[in-house]
């Protein structure tokens, strides 16, 4: 149930930006980057070796946030072609970005195929098709039908954005019926394996948007409280100790070899008792429970009021709050550079000195553009403006009785 008491959120006071939503979503897509470098010796220190979910489902969970934010305010009298049109143009850019992600990867394995001898990058990551199936795989990446490993998030994303201006009305309505309707939607697709289908190749999508709808609706149910000034789960001392259980059990869990060997054998147990996978497993692609408890547990702990709020607003992560501001062309970027960085660990394994330079030199580089789209976009200029005039307009010396209210603006 929604809490009906006021919350006070770390923002801006120039934009009246929540900071924490562009630290979380920042932090996530470093994590997301090192992540998409398999065998990288920083990979052992995202988020996805402290629990049963990885940065995928916070970047997806802050992604419904953002849209409640965004685009909830034009939906608020109801359906109406302005908010559907913004929503459906985001999914459209979203679409444009995906191909150009997808031919660049497929340029980069190409390169490194012709150039270096690197055959075996065409048996990984879905590039095997291209050999076996040229015309099938080229009429798969066009239609989102075949989807490149690491290169496959955007257009789950895309689909969640098509379905976006009836869960936000959903939730706008009533947040227990959109939790109920997008529950109902998740179990169904569970129980029937119900998903996209691949081209040419069998099977459907590694993200399946029916699934994933339950973490961008989460995120949305956030996102359209936040707007309100009130938190969706009140703060109890009960739910603080179960989630913070849940997460330290977690941790336990995925790095003990007992545990996952004798709950591993549990799980399957009851599965062989008739409990869906997606409820007693550990599936991605159907968002199993253990990975949905995880995300709402430690969604929980990092939105409590305290210390967390004021270390969001700290002038020492301004870089990663910049990286969150500007999300798209910051991911699609790492995107690019991680396959580039895959191919030159598949070519030269390297050790820590070759992970420090692709790990930190990639970042920098998203770092950036992340810089410059601050500084001489559009957005940005008109973002340091209101800011000048908001601090012009403050005098020095007052101090507001209560926290301005949150322009918000669309995500990046």
């Amino acid at each position: 149930m929604p809490d009906t008491g006021p919350i006070v959120s770390p923002r801006s006071p120039q934009t009246g930006r929540d900071l924490r939503i562009d630290l979380f979503r920042g932090l996530a897509l470093v994590m997301i980057f090192a992540d998409h470098i398999p065998g990288n010796i920083y990979e052992n220190l995202t988020s996805r070796n402290l629990g049963f979910s990885d940065a995928a489902e916070g970047f997806v969970f802050m992604s419904g946030l953002a849209a409640a934010l965004a685009y909830g305010p034009a939906l608020a009298r109801g359906l109406n072609w302005d908010g559907v049109s913004r929503l459906w143009g985001r999914a459209w850019l979203l679409y444009l970005v995906h191909i150009l992600t997808a031919i660049w990867a497929i340029a980069i394995v190409a390169f490194a195929v012709k150039h270096w001898g690197a055959d075996e990058l065409l048996t990984k990551n879905a590039f095997k098709t291209l050999t076996t199936d040229p015309f099938g795989f080229l009429v798969g990446i066009a239609t989102l039908g075949h989807q490149l490993g690491y290169v496959n998030i955007l257009p789950m994303y895309m689909a969640l954005l098509l379905m976006a201006p009836w869960l936000i009305r959903l939730g706008q309505r009533s947040p227990l019926i959109l939790l109920g309707t997008s529950t109902a939607i998740w179990a169904l697709a569970g129980l029937f394996r119900i998903n996209l289908p691949n081209y040419p190749m069998p099977g459907g999508w590694f993200f399946n948007p029916f699934s994933w709808q339950l973490v961008f609706s989460l995120g949305l149910m956030t996102g359209l409280a936040l707007r309100a000034g009130k938190r969706l789960v009140p703060v109890r001392g009960w739910l603080v100790a179960l989630a913070a259980g849940w997460l330290i059990l977690s941790a336990v869990w995925v790095h003990s070899t007992w545990m996952l060997e004798s709950f591993g054998h549990g799980t399957w147990q009851l599965r062989q008792w008739g409990v869906p996978f997606f409820i007693a497993g550990f599936d991605k692609t159907f968002e199993s429970v253990p990975r949905l408890a995880h995300l709402l547990a430690l969604a929980y702990i990092l939105s409590l009021p305290g210390i967390l709020p004021r270390i969001a607003a700290t002038p020492v992560l301004e870089p990663l709050r910049m990286l969150g501001r500007h999300s798209l062309p910051v991911f699609a970027t790492g995107t690019v550079l991680a396959i580039a960085g895959q191919t030159i660990k598949a070519v030269h394994p390297g050790g820590l000195v070759q992970d420090s330079v692709l790990i930190f030199g990639g970042l920098a580089l998203q770092f950036l553009l992340a810089y410059l789209r601050d500084t001489y976009s559009p957005k940005g200029r008109a973002r340091r403006e209101k800011a000048a005039i908001a601090a012009a307009a403050t005098p020095p010396a007052a101090t507001p009785k209560m926290p301005p209210k949150p322009v918000m603006q669309a995500a990046e």
